[in-house]
């Protein structure tokens, strides 16, 4: 049985993109200075009971879609293929997530790392099991857990991608999450010609997914825009708000994990 919480106000989760914490177009290339001053306007806004969260950007996708992490085994490949595919990518995004803490650090929080793959299964690519009491137990001793899109055990497929955007419905559900903020590069959902101007859409809900074609946006092997919305509605029937706005405007982080109102695209709690 998932923890509930120990009687504090649910904590506030921040979903670091790894579009905005690294260039998707360059193999292992960090963004440093708005890593930095992430980890700053962290420092500066975060409540006390705050989880942090990250994609693995350039850091995973291309080595997850190389060795096909995302998808079934192909049959026709060694399945010592995929096992050697799972190492090399899950010690591609801890690099990513090292550098991640010591910022963190560096703007004097307390990050403590909980990995997924000791914490989740997955079943033929599907979250299975998820065990968010290292999470709990890290908040209640004032610990700020960091944790990210990771390649896990797949009782079905030997191994497959956990996104962070899964983890985040998860641990918003299993911790009574308060508000789920997620980061990117981008100030929202855009919609309008892609020669033309966008504009951000302001409310998300089911009429806006069912605009989105399935596959739209779907750059990476986590599912691109489309997955993140399913995940926000998802977050908003539980109870929390949950908003996508941009990492790269300043200060918006900061206000956005403080409570306040930020522009980007949200989808707004509903009862539970």
């Amino acid at each position: 049985m998932a923890p509930q919480g120990s009687g504090h106000e649910g904590p506030v989760l921040v979903k670091l993109g790894g579009s905005l914490l690294t260039r998707k177009g360059e193999v292992e290339k960090l963004r440093p200075k708005v890593l930095a001053r992430l980890a700053e306007e962290l420092a500066e806004g975060a409540p006390p009971r705050c989880v942090v969260l990250h994609g693995a950007g350039s850091f995973g996708h291309p080595g997850a879609a190389r060795f096909g992490l995302a998808r079934a085994p192909d049959p026709s490949h060694p399945a010592a293929e995929r096992v050697r595919g799972a190492a090399i990518v899950s010690a591609e995004v801890r690099r990513l997530h090292l550098a991640v803490l010591r910022e963190l650090v560096r703007a004097g929080l307390a990050p403590w790392s909980i990995p997924p793959a000791s914490v989740a299964q997955n079943r033929t690519g599907a979250l299975a099991t998820f065990d968010s009491r290292p999470f709990a137990a890290a908040l209640d001793r004032g610990q700020l857990p960091v944790a990210f899109g990771d390649v896990v055990p797949d009782d079905g497929w030997g191994f497959s991608i956990l996104s962070a955007d899964t983890i985040a419905v998860e641990l918003a559900r299993s911790l009574r999450a308060s508000r789920v903020v997620f980061a990117t590069d981008v100030p929202g959902v855009l919609e309008g010609p892609g020669g033309g101007r966008r504009t951000v859409v302001p409310i998300v809900d089911e009429v806006l997914l069912a605009r989105l074609r399935p596959g739209e946006g779907a750059t990476d092997v986590t599912g691109g825009i489309r997955a993140k919305l399913v995940a926000m509605l998802a977050i908003a029937r539980g109870g929390a708000d949950a908003g996508l706005i941009s990492g790269l405007t300043d200060g918006a982080v900061s206000r956005a994990v403080r409570g306040e109102a930020v522009y980007g695209s949200w989808a707004h709690a509903r009862a539970p």
